[in-house]
């Protein structure tokens, strides 16, 4: 260790590339045992338990069991100085079609999350080699986070309810509960397919933030065929709102990206009989909190003009789900510095919008962060296609950009983080996002009787 003593900061990226280099085989190994092994949000006991135990081989001493699943390890510097976070999530999706898909429970990891843990973990195998003779100021934190994706709302709601957690997303939960108190500043990489990116990686400047609803109209039982008339039809007021919300989208304006994309997800109980009850869910995405508001209201408008329709009720449950991304436009070009060093110019691009949801974005309202793209997929991103199709830029290349970045920021007396920090303008404290965050989540019953 004490040869890396005196290191310029060029040379420690070299250093700590060619620690990763020689750990690879194990950290692809990882990033595909996770592949085989897909757990969704909250539930990722065994994946929690595998980063816990590679963080312990580098004596990193993890915290485990944050916000149920979450770990957290640490590397100190050698001076005090600011806390970066390099976070990976632990969740996957579910996609019951796809070839890696857990045959019992459809979850599988259509979206990339393994490589994050891999990558993450992998960055850590590269600095912990290095240790305090990297010259870091500060500390650097490995950071694996649950519930990315927000999925099974049903489960995670009565979740709720029980007291298991507040949040029905991860990275919220972990700011309720205290976990992001000790970070000033966070990035991530996510895997990106080549069959949707014309660069081998990018940055946005933002993504659409949404809401999440779920929905029950309620009507009368009757027998679909003998006494229609005498029943009251719950899937006839849900077509009737779906209607009225397709017609709404002309009224949304292009740069506010508004999304909303509605699934009936329980359409009756028996064909013989006049649908009762009927379930939707939906997200309403935006680009701004303010279109986001505003989609929303014409949404509920026209779930109760469903109800009213029909003389049917509905019950609006609206909860509190991404907040807009905000990447910091320094700490990018910091990043995309380090893509050019290893793929050569014009391989990274940075600027515009995204129309997907993170809840990286909640974090980007406390804290400068950034949330990259690396190519090296194949197929579409949530489908059943979706495929890592190099494993080195999948696995290794994140873990090495993830170590670069950290090395560049917190290098010596970690100026380019404090210039990072020193520019940056919190949308909220922690106690206004928490007060916002828990306002979102309302509860009205109408009776369009």
């Amino acid at each position: 260790m004490s040869g890396t003593d005196g290191l310029t900061k060029e040379q420690l990226k070299q250093a700590v590339c060619e620690a990763i280099e020689r750990r690879g085989n194990e950290i692809i190994e990882l990033g595909e045992t996770i592949l085989h092994h897909p757990e969704t949000g909250f539930n990722e006991r065994k994946t929690a338990a595998l980063v816990a135990d590679a963080m312990r081989a580098i004596d990193l001493n993890p915290e485990t069991g944050l916000a149920v699943t979450g770990v957290k390890g640490r590397l100190k510097g050698s001076r005090p100085g600011p806390r970066l976070a390099l976070i990976g999530e632990l969740d996957s999706l579910r996609t019951s079609d796809h070839p890696f898909a857990d045959p019992h429970t459809g979850a599988a990891h259509s979206c990339g999350h393994n490589a994050q843990i891999a990558g993450m973990l992998g960055a850590a195998m590269g600095l912990s080699a290095l240790g305090e003779a990297a010259g870091l100021a500060g500390e650097v934190v490995f950071f694996a986070v649950p519930a990315e994706e927000f999925i099974d709302v049903a489960e995670r709601l009565r979740r709720k309810q029980a007291g298991e957690i507040e949040f029905l997303l991860g990275k919220p939960e972990l700011v309720a509960k205290g976990h992001f108190d000790d970070i000033d500043m966070a990035m991530m990489i996510h895997v990106g397919s080549h069959d949707q990116m014309s660069r081998r990686s990018y940055i946005a400047d933002s993504s659409n933030g949404a809401v999440v609803k779920q929905i029950r109209f309620f009507g009368r039982a009757s027998h679909a065929g003998g006494a229609p008339q005498l029943g009251i039809n719950a899937l006839s007021a849900a077509q009737i709102a779906l209607n009225a919300i397709h017609c709404q989208r002309e009224t949304f304006w292009d740069r506010d990206t508004v999304r909303i994309h509605p699934i009936i997800t329980k359409g009756g109980d028996a064909v013989s009989v006049v649908p009762a009850e009927v379930t939707m869910e939906t997200f309403v995405r935006g680009g701004s909190l303010e279109a986001i508001v505003d989609a929303n209201m014409k949404v509920d408008r026209c779930l109760r003009a469903g109800a009213m329709a029909m003389g049917a009720e509905v019950e609006i449950n609206t909860i509190p789900g991404y907040l807009p991304q905000r990447n910091d436009r320094r700490f990018a070009e910091v990043f995309g510095g380090n893509v050019e060093a290893l793929f050569g110019p014009g391989h990274f691009d940075i600027g515009g919008h995204r129309t997907g949801s993170t809840d990286m974005g909640d974090i980007a309202h406390l804290i400068p962060v950034i949330h990259p793209y690396l190519a090296s997929a194949r197929g579409k991103t949530h489908g059943a296609d979706f495929r890592i199709n190099e494993p080195e830029h999948g696995y290794l290349t994140p873990a090495k950009l993830l170590a670069m970045t950290a090395i560049d920021l917190l290098y010596g007396d970690a100026a380019p983080a404090q210039e990072i920090l020193a520019g940056f303008t919190p949308a909220f404290t922690k106690d206004t996002y928490l007060d916002f965050a828990r306002g979102l989540f309302k509860t009205e019953r109408y009776g369009g009787a």
